[in-house]
């Protein structure tokens, strides 16, 4: 199983600054949530996590290996990708969207072998997307795209897999499907979520971005705390361990009232 870690990861746009000497690191086969409120860093931080932007400063490491030093061929095989807005497919299939997955185990003109075949339609099924295969991506819902661009990843058969916001225009029952799914894959998951509970049940360590830099980084009942609510969200809340699951539950009470 494969880490995936961050060292000292600064990144300016112009002349504002997004990232500010961000660590973390994601354990093999652990899901490690990312937080925080709009405009913290969190895109910027997963594309840079995942080879799609260079940071101006630091070093982002597969395995302990720095990821510039690795062909762009061989990341696409350990690590894939579901950005939070999926890249307009126009008129092709969800087979061929979920067949993308399988091009950087292919050659260039190669045609999809058994191998590529197997790989897809486990993917289709742990999205639970089989029977789809023939739907266009243009009459998909915002959430039906949003698990065909997993299932594309997942059909990647990667070690390391980075999300974006991936329970975006998912109903509750596939949010809890798709975050079950990563917590059981045995991948080692990185991904950005904005519900704190769900992030406090399904996720095993949260790092959570204030401004471009780490305001808090642990284990969910270290993590999700009352004052962190406080201090990142600007919000009143009351956090309980939940009878049910185990996990911290948070009550969001109303806006916090700053000085």
């Amino acid at each position: 199983m494969t880490s995936l870690s961050a060292r000292d990861i600064t990144w300016t746009a112009g002349r504002a600054p997004i990232l500010d000497g961000v660590d973390l690191d994601a354990r093999p086969g652990e899901v490690l949530g990312l937080l925080g409120p709009n405009g913290a860093g969190k895109t910027s931080l997963l594309r840079i996590l995942a080879g799609l932007r260079r940071p101006g400063r630091g070093r982002v490491l597969l395995d302990g290996t720095p990821i510039g030093q690795l062909r762009r061929r061989e990341v696409a095989r350990r690590l894939a990708i579901v950005e939070q807005s999926p890249e307009a497919h126009t008129d092709v299939s969800v087979h061929d969207v979920v067949s993308l997955g399988r091009t950087p185990h292919r050659g260039t003109f190669s045609a999809l072998g058994a191998e590529d075949q197997a790989a897809v339609t486990d993917a289709l099924a742990a999205t639970g997307l089989t029977g789809w295969e023939d739907r266009l991506w243009s009459t998909l819902s915002g959430g039906e795209q949003q698990r065909a661009q997993l299932a594309r990843a997942l059909a990647q058969q990667p070690e390391v897999i980075v999300l974006d916001e991936p329970t975006n225009h998912l109903d509750v029952r596939y949010q809890l499907e798709l975050l079950a799914l990563l917590r059981g894959s045995g991948l080692t998951v990185v991904t950005a979520l904005h519900d704190l509970n769900l992030a406090a049940r399904f996720c095993d360590q949260l790092v959570v971005l204030q401004q471009g830099r780490v305001a808090a980084a642990g284990s969910p009942a270290d993590v999700v705390t009352d004052a962190l609510v406080r201090q990142v969200y600007a919000v009143e809340a009351v956090v309980d361990l939940s009878p049910h699951t185990g996990s911290p539950a948070v009550t969001f009470l109303g806006p916090a009232h700053r000085p």
